[in-house]
């Protein structure tokens, strides 16, 4: 049932701009040489021309986890307090991103930095092709700008880290997590959730014994929903682990060099002392680094997409 509701999802898109097409060409008909006419049918194609790029990126999602949800993890980097305010900025970027696209977010964990911004944040992006489209994301962001906590008003430069991994349903099977792999522990939030969450060690932090992975979960109400929370991306983790685990054992049959992901910065965001977002993956570049940072970054992922399937 599920798999016929995204087929009939996929013909309805295909439906919708043959509508939009035949509309516009109707209008050109009845109402040749009007110019008013002919904005709107202008329109109407442009419209149906963004519903075919869209549905051109859906094409692209072959991979195994493409069509599952995705758990977005921020960690500042290099940078201080600038680091931990870009950790916020992107977080705000990710967020803002998947609310044009009509996703269903949450936050599972945040931990605040001294001085402004945060040091880490997890969160959920769910709906059709979310981790198809945020895969691209996955990397060191580099942020250059005239530092607001610098009393010199000199440029500086800092990193935040972007790891992507698919949402697993526990009912999938594809990880079997036995109560011996797991030590759980219990912790007071710190931060937003009101006075009951904040008063009670209703937060669970889970750690993996035998590969050391950590999660937290502390957005919740409830110890036994932040510990669902914390297994599920736990889950996730240890699925894209194993994925990593056998991409780097075809490459070294292959003889390949695999460029550590986590000191390549994938996307520069310039901010002074001129304005320019470039991805060093693909060369794609824009100087509305606002926009960018405002949430429209699909000209980047479809740009990674193309890359991918090439």
């Amino acid at each position: 049932m599920k798999e016929a509701a995204l087929l009939r999802e996929e013909i309805a898109a295909g439906d919708g701009v043959a509508a939009l097409l035949n509309e516009a060409r109707e209008m050109l008909e009845l109402f040749a040489g009007d110019k008013a006419a002919e904005g709107e049918a202008d329109e109407l194609v442009a419209r149906a021309q963004g519903r075919l790029e869209e549905m051109e990126m859906a094409a692209s999602f072959s991979g195994e986890f493409d069509a599952h949800g995705a758990i977005v993890s921020i960690n500042a980097g290099a940078g201080g307090a600038d680091a931990a305010d870009w950790t916020q900025m992107l977080a705000r970027m990710y967020l803002r991103w998947a609310e044009s696209k009509g996703f269903d977010t949450s936050v599972v964990d945040e931990s605040p930095a001294e001085e402004a911004g945060l040091k880490s944040i997890t969160f959920f992006v769910r709906g059709r092709n979310a981790y198809g489209m945020l895969e691209s994301e996955r990397g060191v962001h580099r942020l250059v700008r005239i530092s607001p906590f610098d009393a010199a008003h000199r440029r500086h430069t800092s990193f935040a880290a972007v790891d992507i991994v698919p949402e697993i349903e526990a009912s999938e099977g594809r990880v079997d997590i036995k109560p011996d792999d797991v030590r759980v522990e219990t912790f007071k939030s710190g931060g937003a959730g009101g006075q009951y969450v904040n008063k009670t060690e209703s937060a669970v932090r889970v750690i993996h014994i035998s590969t050391g992975i950590i999660v937290a979960s502390q957005q919740e109400r409830s110890q036994a929903q932040n510990r669902d929370v914390a297994m599920s991306i736990l889950r996730a983790r240890l699925v894209q682990r194993a994925a990593e685990e056998r991409d780097r054992t075809l490459a070294e049959l292959r003889g390949e060099r695999q460029a550590n992901e986590w000191g390549s910065q994938i996307r520069s965001y310039v901010l002074q002392p001129y304005q320019l977002v470039k991805d060093h993956r693909t060369g794609i570049e824009t100087a509305s680094a606002q926009s960018v940072l405002d949430g429209e970054i699909d000209p980047f992922m479809w740009g990674y997409l193309q890359r991918r399937r090439a």
